[in-house]
C-alpha cells in the first residue's frame, strides 16, 4: 500500500517530494487534470493516466532553474467516492515516474478531497483548500515560505485562476487544455474583479505557458 500523505486523516494530502530548497522563492502551481494530464472526468485509474503533450519537458525546465513547481488539485472524485486515496497515490506515482523520464519532478503535491456533495465526513461545503479557495496556496507559503507575490498559476478551470488571484500571485494563465476552452468568456468576465496588479492570460497549454514565463523572467 502506498503511503498516505493525509495532514488531517481525511482529506488534504500534502506530499513533499524533494529536499529542493522552496523558501522565498517564486513558485509554479499547476492544476492537475486538464493540465499536466488529460482531462479524463475523475481520473481515479493509473491505465488512464495521458500527459498532457510537451508538459513534461517543460517542467523539466522549470526544475533546471530552481523554481519550485507545485501541484494544487481539487479531487472531488474522493469526496464523492468514484476513488480512494490510495488510486490517488497510485495515479500520483504513475505522473510522477513519467515526469521522471524526462528529468522533470514535482516539489510538493497538494489536494483536497472534500466536496459540498461529498461522502461523511468529506461532505464539507467552501473547505478553505479546495479552489477557487486559496488555502492550497496559503499552505505552501506558510509551510514552506514560498513567495507567493512573485508566483504564477496554472489551470484549465476559472477556480484555479481565482485562487492565484485570491493567494496574492503575480498573475495566472488558463489554458486551452481539459476545460479551459470552456471558460474563456467566465475569466474576461472575472478578471476585471481581481485586485491589481494580478495579471491573466489564455495560453494554448501549460507547456507554451510555462516557456513564456520563464523566457520573460517571470519565473
Amino acid at each position: 500500500m502506498n503511503q498516505l500523505h493525509l495532514i488531517d486523516g481525511i482529506g488534504l494530502w500534502a506530499e513533499r517530494r524533494t529536499l529542493n530548497e522552496l523558501a522565498h522563492k517564486p513558485a509554479l502551481f499547476l492544476d492537475r487534470d486538464g493540465v499536466i494530464v488529460e482531462e479524463t472526468h475523475y481520473l481515479g485509474r493509473v491505465e488512464d493516466v495521458a500527459m498532457v503533450p510537451g508538459v513534461a519537458e517543460a517542467v523539466a525546465k522549470a526544475n533546471a532553474r530552481s523554481v519550485p513547481v507545485i501541484l494544487v488539485t481539487n479531487q472531488a472524485g474522493i469526496a464523492r467516492g468514484f476513488y480512494g486515496w490510495e488510486d490517488f497515490g497510485k495515479v500520483q506515482a504513475a505522473i510522477c515516474a513519467a515526469l521522471a523520464e524526462v528529468g522533470a519532478e514535482l516539489d510538493l503535491v497538494l489536494a483536497c478531497g472534500y466536496h459540498n456533495v461529498g461522502s461523511g465526513p468529506l461532505a464539507v461545503a467552501d473547505h478553505p483548500w479546495r479552489k477557487p479557495n486559496d488555502g492550497m496556496l496559503a499552505y505552501a507559503a506558510e509551510q514552506h515560505a514560498i513567495a507567493l507575490e512573485r508566483s504564477w498559476i496554472i489551470g484549465d478551470k476559472l477556480s484555479d485562476i481565482s485562487a492565484g488571484a485570491q493567494a496574492g500571485l503575480a498573475g495566472g494563465f488558463l489554458v486551452r487544455t481539459g476545460h479551459g476552452a470552456a471558460e474563456i468568456k467566465a475569466l474576461a468576465d472575472q478578471a476585471p474583479a481581481w485586485r491589481k496588479p494580478f495579471s491573466v492570460g489564455v495560453r494554448e497549454n501549460a507547456a507554451v505557458a510555462i516557456e513564456e514565463l520563464l523566457a520573460s523572467g517571470r519565473l
